[in-house]
């Protein structure tokens, strides 16, 4: 344990996985040997990179995951475990295994802002393509307006896509009001008003509603990454003068 540690600290990650791998051949019930193992593949994994090694990295990462979480971990760790599994199956695109992960993450943490902004990615993930087949089927501009265009394909969407976007605005209010500067979710929930503006199939106000909500939403980013800016350039400022 203590040489696989000394060898990722260095950035060694084929010789701290040999390390972690006798760890835990010589002790299987050690939760933290399969969590240092289980860190090593997802810092060996490569978002996006569709070749077999690669995803071997992932399937090990998500196997020594769940090893540790069928052992005795702390709270923190579980919870980081599970976040884990939960992030290595949304980078394969394996939404629902995901989100059942991010779940269960929220459950174990309710405090977790992550865990819901996590929730509410995939929530607009798993809305957006069917939107844009949708759109792309129409041949509609991206500014046209979908329930306009076709009535009919714009309720088979809605039907598809509702429950989603319901539950990504819920799950990105949640993050947000756990984390108030939260300018990813704020992002996010931006492109979640705009999924749900463009199902507002028999509901032109509902719709133009949702399109002004989403517009402040961006407005509402702005303004926290300018106040982040602002306080990290005061910071600095601080710093330089103390020197």
């Amino acid at each position: 344990m203590a040489l696989g540690v000394e060898a990722y600290k260095q950035s060694h990650f084929d010789e701290a996985e040999k390390h972690f791998v006798k760890a835990v051949e010589q002790d299987a019930d050690n939760a933290m040997a399969h969590m240092y193992l289980a860190t090593v593949y997802i810092q060996q994994y490569i978002p996006g990179a569709e070749t077999p090694d690669n995803r071997r990295f992932a399937e090990r990462g998500i196997e020594h995951y769940k090893a540790a979480i069928n052992l005795d971990l702390p709270l923190a760790q579980e919870v980081n475990a599970v976040k884990g599994i939960g992030y290595l199956y949304l980078q394969m695109k394996n939404f629902d295994d995901a989100k059942s992960f991010y779940l269960r993450a929220a459950e174990l943490d309710p405090n977790d802002s992550e865990a819901y902004y996590s929730l509410g990615v995939i929530d607009w993930t798993l809305t957006y393509q069917p939107r844009m087949e949708a759109r792309e089927k129409l041949n509609l501009e991206p500014d046209a307006s979908l329930p306009a265009k076709d009535k009919k394909a714009c309720a088979a969407l809605r039907e598809k896509n509702w429950t989603n976007t319901e539950d990504g605005i819920s799950n990105l209010s949640k993050a947000i009001q756990l984390r108030p500067d939260y300018d990813d979710a704020m992002a996010y929930m931006n492109l979640m008003y705009r999924e749900r503006a463009d199902v507002q199939c028999d509901d032109p106000k509902a719709r133009e509603m949702d399109l002004r909500t989403a517009d402040d939403w961006v407005d509402k980013t702005m303004a926290v990454k300018k106040a982040k800016i602002d306080k990290e350039k005061a910071s600095t400022d601080s710093d330089s003068q103390k020197q």
